[in-house]
Protein backbone atom coordinates (compact mmCIF):
# COMPACT_ATOMS: atom_id res chain seq x y z
CA UNK A 1 0.00 0.00 0.00
CA UNK A 2 1.09 3.50 -0.80
CA UNK A 3 -0.15 6.94 0.31
CA UNK A 4 -1.35 9.64 -1.91
CA UNK A 5 -0.26 13.32 -1.55
CA UNK A 6 -2.72 15.89 -0.91
CA UNK A 7 -5.83 17.32 1.46
CA UNK A 8 -7.61 14.92 3.17
CA UNK A 9 -10.19 15.03 6.15
CA UNK A 10 -11.40 13.03 8.85
CA UNK A 11 -14.26 12.81 11.40
CA UNK A 12 -14.65 11.43 14.45
CA UNK A 13 -17.72 11.20 16.59
CA UNK A 14 -17.43 9.56 19.66
CA UNK A 15 -19.43 8.86 22.96
CA UNK A 16 -18.56 11.99 24.29
CA UNK A 17 -16.60 14.13 21.64
CA UNK A 18 -16.77 14.86 18.09
CA UNK A 19 -13.78 16.00 16.26
CA UNK A 20 -12.83 17.09 12.62
CA UNK A 21 -9.43 16.89 11.65
CA UNK A 22 -7.80 18.64 7.86
CA UNK A 23 -4.83 17.55 7.36
CA UNK A 24 -2.24 17.54 4.35
CA UNK A 25 -0.56 14.48 3.27
CA UNK A 26 2.92 14.79 1.67
CA UNK A 27 5.96 11.89 1.63
CA UNK A 28 4.23 9.54 4.19
CA UNK A 29 4.11 12.96 6.83
CA UNK A 30 0.74 14.04 7.90
CA UNK A 31 0.69 18.09 8.44
CA UNK A 32 -2.27 19.63 10.05
CA UNK A 33 -4.17 22.06 8.63
CA UNK A 34 -7.50 22.62 10.54
CA UNK A 35 -8.69 21.07 13.43
CA UNK A 36 -11.95 21.24 15.39
CA UNK A 37 -12.86 20.09 18.94
CA UNK A 38 -16.55 20.05 20.79
CA UNK A 39 -17.95 17.78 23.66
CA UNK A 40 -21.13 16.86 22.34
CA UNK A 41 -21.69 13.88 24.65
CA UNK A 42 -23.94 11.93 22.09
CA UNK A 43 -23.33 8.97 24.45
CA UNK A 44 -25.33 10.28 27.34
CA UNK A 45 -28.20 7.40 28.73
CA UNK A 46 -26.58 4.73 26.15
CA UNK A 47 -25.70 2.27 28.24
CA UNK A 48 -29.13 2.02 30.07
CA UNK A 49 -31.17 2.82 27.25
CA UNK A 50 -29.62 1.34 24.23
CA UNK A 51 -30.96 4.38 22.18
CA UNK A 52 -29.05 7.72 21.12
CA UNK A 53 -31.40 10.82 22.65
CA UNK A 54 -33.27 12.78 20.10
CA UNK A 55 -31.32 15.83 21.78
CA UNK A 56 -27.68 13.78 21.44
CA UNK A 57 -28.31 13.57 17.83
CA UNK A 58 -29.48 17.13 17.46
CA UNK A 59 -25.99 18.13 19.19
CA UNK A 60 -23.75 16.29 16.83
CA UNK A 61 -26.02 17.43 13.94
CA UNK A 62 -25.73 21.08 14.40
CA UNK A 63 -22.05 20.62 15.31
CA UNK A 64 -21.32 18.67 12.20
CA UNK A 65 -22.80 21.24 10.07
CA UNK A 66 -19.86 23.77 11.77
CA UNK A 67 -17.44 21.23 10.76
CA UNK A 68 -18.74 20.89 7.31
CA UNK A 69 -18.10 24.86 7.00
CA UNK A 70 -14.94 24.36 8.18
CA UNK A 71 -14.06 21.95 5.55
CA UNK A 72 -15.00 23.90 2.98
CA UNK A 73 -13.28 26.62 3.72
CA UNK A 74 -10.07 24.33 3.37
CA UNK A 75 -11.32 23.02 0.04
CA UNK A 76 -9.48 25.41 -2.04
CA UNK A 77 -7.83 25.35 -5.75
CA UNK A 78 -4.77 24.79 -5.04
CA UNK A 79 -5.19 22.18 -2.73
CA UNK A 80 -8.70 21.02 -2.90
CA UNK A 81 -9.77 17.85 -0.21
CA UNK A 82 -9.58 14.99 -2.10
CA UNK A 83 -11.34 12.72 0.67
CA UNK A 84 -13.05 12.52 3.66
CA UNK A 85 -13.60 9.53 6.13
CA UNK A 86 -16.43 10.02 8.71
CA UNK A 87 -16.62 7.28 11.60
CA UNK A 88 -18.25 7.20 15.25
CA UNK A 89 -17.43 4.42 17.40
CA UNK A 90 -18.94 2.89 20.64
CA UNK A 91 -22.15 4.98 21.25
CA UNK A 92 -23.52 4.53 17.62
CA UNK A 93 -22.44 0.64 17.79
CA UNK A 94 -24.55 0.46 20.89
CA UNK A 95 -27.45 2.26 19.97
CA UNK A 96 -30.44 0.56 18.25
CA UNK A 97 -31.11 3.56 16.05
CA UNK A 98 -27.87 4.55 14.61
CA UNK A 99 -29.27 4.39 11.40
CA UNK A 100 -31.35 7.26 12.08
CA UNK A 101 -28.09 9.21 13.31
CA UNK A 102 -26.66 8.29 10.14
CA UNK A 103 -29.54 9.28 8.09
CA UNK A 104 -29.51 12.92 10.42
CA UNK A 105 -25.80 13.20 9.27
CA UNK A 106 -26.56 12.65 5.72
CA UNK A 107 -28.48 15.62 5.49
CA UNK A 108 -24.88 17.46 6.15
CA UNK A 109 -23.22 15.43 3.75
CA UNK A 110 -21.71 13.16 5.64
CA UNK A 111 -21.22 9.56 4.87
CA UNK A 112 -20.99 7.64 8.49
CA UNK A 113 -19.58 4.91 8.72
CA UNK A 114 -20.72 3.17 12.50
CA UNK A 115 -17.16 1.00 13.05
CA UNK A 116 -16.47 -1.95 14.97
CA UNK A 117 -14.13 -1.38 18.31
CA UNK A 118 -11.63 -3.76 16.26
CA UNK A 119 -11.23 -1.17 13.55
CA UNK A 120 -11.43 1.60 16.01
CA UNK A 121 -8.29 0.15 17.88
CA UNK A 122 -6.16 -0.32 14.70
CA UNK A 123 -6.52 2.99 13.08
CA UNK A 124 -5.93 4.43 17.13
CA UNK A 125 -2.80 1.99 17.05
CA UNK A 126 -2.04 3.25 13.12
CA UNK A 127 -1.68 7.13 14.91
CA UNK A 128 -0.29 6.70 17.47
CA UNK A 129 2.56 4.19 16.90
CA UNK A 130 4.14 6.89 14.47
CA UNK A 131 5.79 8.95 16.42
CA UNK A 132 7.52 6.02 18.43
CA UNK A 133 9.42 4.11 15.58
CA UNK A 134 11.24 0.41 16.66
CA UNK A 135 9.61 0.32 20.39
CA UNK A 136 7.09 -2.33 21.99
CA UNK A 137 3.76 0.10 22.39
CA UNK A 138 0.64 -0.18 24.44
CA UNK A 139 -1.25 2.31 22.92
CA UNK A 140 -4.77 3.23 25.46
CA UNK A 141 -7.59 4.72 23.87
CA UNK A 142 -10.03 5.71 26.79
CA UNK A 143 -13.08 7.21 25.17
CA UNK A 144 -17.10 7.63 26.69
CA UNK A 145 -18.49 3.96 26.17
CA UNK A 146 -15.42 1.79 25.11
CA UNK A 147 -11.46 1.76 26.01
CA UNK A 148 -9.26 0.28 23.08
CA UNK A 149 -6.03 -1.28 24.15
CA UNK A 150 -3.87 -2.55 21.32
CA UNK A 151 -0.52 -3.97 21.81
CA UNK A 152 2.53 -4.07 19.33
CA UNK A 153 5.77 -2.78 17.66
CA UNK A 154 5.11 0.71 15.96
CA UNK A 155 5.40 0.74 12.21
CA UNK A 156 4.28 -3.49 12.27
CA UNK A 157 0.88 -5.01 12.71
CA UNK A 158 -0.87 -5.07 16.16
CA UNK A 159 0.32 -8.17 18.22
CA UNK A 160 -2.79 -8.06 20.26
CA UNK A 161 -5.97 -5.41 20.10
CA UNK A 162 -9.27 -5.16 21.79
CA UNK A 163 -12.22 -3.09 22.69
CA UNK A 164 -13.91 -2.92 25.84
CA UNK A 165 -17.33 -2.27 26.39
CA UNK A 166 -15.76 0.39 29.58
CA UNK A 167 -15.29 4.08 28.92
CA UNK A 168 -15.38 7.28 31.28
CA UNK A 169 -19.29 8.02 30.33
CA UNK A 170 -20.54 4.25 30.69
CA UNK A 171 -18.32 3.79 34.14
CA UNK A 172 -19.54 7.23 35.39
CA UNK A 173 -23.32 6.17 34.57
CA UNK A 174 -23.32 2.17 35.88
CA UNK A 175 -21.42 2.99 39.26
CA UNK A 176 -21.15 6.97 40.18
CA UNK A 177 -24.38 7.27 41.82
CA UNK A 178 -23.02 9.99 43.87
CA UNK A 179 -21.73 13.15 43.57
CA UNK A 180 -18.82 12.92 44.29
CA UNK A 181 -18.41 9.04 44.19
CA UNK A 182 -17.96 7.00 47.30
CA UNK A 183 -15.21 4.99 48.17
CA UNK A 184 -17.17 2.09 47.69
CA UNK A 185 -18.46 3.21 44.07
CA UNK A 186 -14.99 3.79 43.34
CA UNK A 187 -13.80 0.57 44.33
CA UNK A 188 -16.68 -1.54 42.65
CA UNK A 189 -16.14 0.63 39.74
CA UNK A 190 -11.90 -0.52 40.03
CA UNK A 191 -12.92 -3.84 40.35
CA UNK A 192 -15.21 -4.17 37.20
CA UNK A 193 -12.27 -2.42 35.16
CA UNK A 194 -9.63 -5.09 36.32
CA UNK A 195 -11.57 -8.12 36.29
CA UNK A 196 -12.49 -7.83 32.60
CA UNK A 197 -9.39 -6.01 31.60
CA UNK A 198 -7.24 -8.85 33.04
CA UNK A 199 -7.45 -11.49 30.61
CA UNK A 200 -6.00 -9.34 27.98
CA UNK A 201 -2.66 -8.28 29.34
CA UNK A 202 -2.59 -12.12 30.68
CA UNK A 203 -2.95 -13.19 27.04
CA UNK A 204 0.23 -10.42 26.00
CA UNK A 205 2.65 -12.35 29.28
CA UNK A 206 1.77 -15.53 27.28
CA UNK A 207 2.79 -14.31 23.78
CA UNK A 208 5.99 -12.85 25.67
CA UNK A 209 5.44 -9.55 24.42
CA UNK A 210 6.87 -6.86 26.79
CA UNK A 211 5.71 -3.25 27.09
CA UNK A 212 8.45 -0.67 26.47
CA UNK A 213 5.82 2.03 26.74
CA UNK A 214 2.66 3.13 27.55
CA UNK A 215 0.99 5.53 25.02
CA UNK A 216 -2.58 6.94 25.99
CA UNK A 217 -4.36 8.99 23.51
CA UNK A 218 -7.75 11.03 23.60
CA UNK A 219 -8.88 13.37 26.21
CA UNK A 220 -8.71 11.32 29.59
CA UNK A 221 -4.73 11.03 28.99
CA UNK A 222 -4.41 14.58 27.58
CA UNK A 223 -6.57 16.41 30.34
CA UNK A 224 -4.54 14.83 32.60
CA UNK A 225 -1.19 16.97 30.98
CA UNK A 226 -3.04 20.06 31.33
CA UNK A 227 -4.36 19.93 34.62
CA UNK A 228 -1.24 19.21 36.05
CA UNK A 229 0.85 22.17 33.90
CA UNK A 230 -2.26 23.80 34.52
CA UNK A 231 -2.81 25.05 31.10
CA UNK A 232 -5.17 28.14 30.82
CA UNK A 233 -5.33 27.84 27.40
CA UNK A 234 -5.06 24.01 26.35
CA UNK A 235 -1.50 23.81 24.14
CA UNK A 236 -1.12 20.74 22.00
CA UNK A 237 3.00 20.92 21.55
CA UNK A 238 3.16 20.37 25.19
CA UNK A 239 0.60 17.97 25.73
CA UNK A 240 2.32 15.80 22.60
CA UNK A 241 4.68 13.04 24.29
CA UNK A 242 4.54 14.60 27.50
CA UNK A 243 5.11 11.65 30.53
CA UNK A 244 3.35 11.43 33.27
CA UNK A 245 4.17 9.42 36.22
CA UNK A 246 1.29 7.00 37.65
CA UNK A 247 2.32 8.65 40.97
CA UNK A 248 1.07 12.26 39.49
CA UNK A 249 -2.18 10.07 37.98
CA UNK A 250 -2.62 8.49 41.16
CA UNK A 251 -2.84 11.71 43.00
CA UNK A 252 -4.72 13.67 40.53
CA UNK A 253 -7.25 10.58 40.38
CA UNK A 254 -7.87 10.51 44.25
CA UNK A 255 -7.86 14.17 44.26
CA UNK A 256 -10.85 14.78 41.89
CA UNK A 257 -12.73 11.93 43.07
CA UNK A 258 -13.39 13.96 46.22
CA UNK A 259 -14.59 16.62 44.77
CA UNK A 260 -18.02 17.56 43.49
CA UNK A 261 -18.56 18.00 40.22
CA UNK A 262 -18.68 21.91 40.59
CA UNK A 263 -15.59 22.26 41.61
CA UNK A 264 -14.15 20.09 38.85
CA UNK A 265 -15.40 22.88 36.68
CA UNK A 266 -13.42 25.26 37.78
CA UNK A 267 -9.97 23.53 37.83
CA UNK A 268 -7.07 24.66 35.66
CA UNK A 269 -6.35 22.99 32.71
CA UNK A 270 -9.91 21.01 32.47
CA UNK A 271 -12.82 20.93 29.78
CA UNK A 272 -15.83 21.87 32.09
CA UNK A 273 -17.77 19.48 30.35
CA UNK A 274 -15.64 17.20 30.65
CA UNK A 275 -15.78 17.58 34.38
CA UNK A 276 -19.08 14.85 34.95
CA UNK A 277 -16.87 11.89 33.45
CA UNK A 278 -12.72 12.78 33.67
CA UNK A 279 -12.81 11.18 37.29
CA UNK A 280 -13.97 7.34 35.56
CA UNK A 281 -11.35 8.14 33.17
CA UNK A 282 -8.70 8.86 35.64
CA UNK A 283 -9.77 5.10 37.08
CA UNK A 284 -9.24 3.51 33.93
CA UNK A 285 -6.16 4.63 32.79
CA UNK A 286 -5.00 3.97 36.25
CA UNK A 287 -6.25 0.46 35.90
CA UNK A 288 -4.64 -0.41 32.62
CA UNK A 289 -1.11 1.10 34.20
CA UNK A 290 -1.56 -1.14 37.24
CA UNK A 291 -2.15 -3.99 34.87
CA UNK A 292 0.73 -3.05 32.35
CA UNK A 293 3.10 -2.67 35.26
CA UNK A 294 4.15 0.79 33.75
CA UNK A 295 5.65 3.42 35.78
CA UNK A 296 3.62 6.17 33.43
CA UNK A 297 2.30 6.58 30.26
CA UNK A 298 3.46 9.57 27.52
CA UNK A 299 0.43 11.25 26.21
CA UNK A 300 -0.12 11.78 22.70
CA UNK A 301 -2.35 14.17 20.18
CA UNK A 302 -1.70 11.55 17.91
CA UNK A 303 -4.87 9.45 17.43
CA UNK A 304 -7.56 7.73 15.61
CA UNK A 305 -7.56 11.15 13.54
CA UNK A 306 -3.97 11.32 12.28
CA UNK A 307 -5.08 7.18 11.81
CA UNK A 308 -7.89 7.88 9.41
CA UNK A 309 -6.00 10.81 7.52
CA UNK A 310 -3.43 7.65 6.75
CA UNK A 311 -6.33 5.66 5.56
CA UNK A 312 -8.08 8.34 3.32
CA UNK A 313 -4.88 8.38 2.01
CA UNK A 314 -4.44 4.99 1.01
CA UNK A 315 -4.23 3.62 -2.21
CA UNK A 316 -4.03 -0.57 -2.98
Amino acid sequence: MTLRNGRFAALDIGTVTCRLLVADVEAGSVREVAKEYAITDLGVGVDASGRLSEEAMNRVASTVARYMAVLAACDTPDHPVKGMIAMATSAARDAANADEFAARLADEGVTLSVIPGEREATLTFSGASSDFPDENLLVVDIGGGSTELVAGRAGMAPVASHSFNIGCRRLTERFFREDPPTSEQLRAARTWVREEMSPYFDDLAARGFAIERVVAVAGTATSVVSMRDEMAVYDSARVHKARVALEELVALEERLNAQPIEERRAIVGLDPKRAGVIGAGLVILEEVLHLAGADGYTASESDILKGMILEAARTV
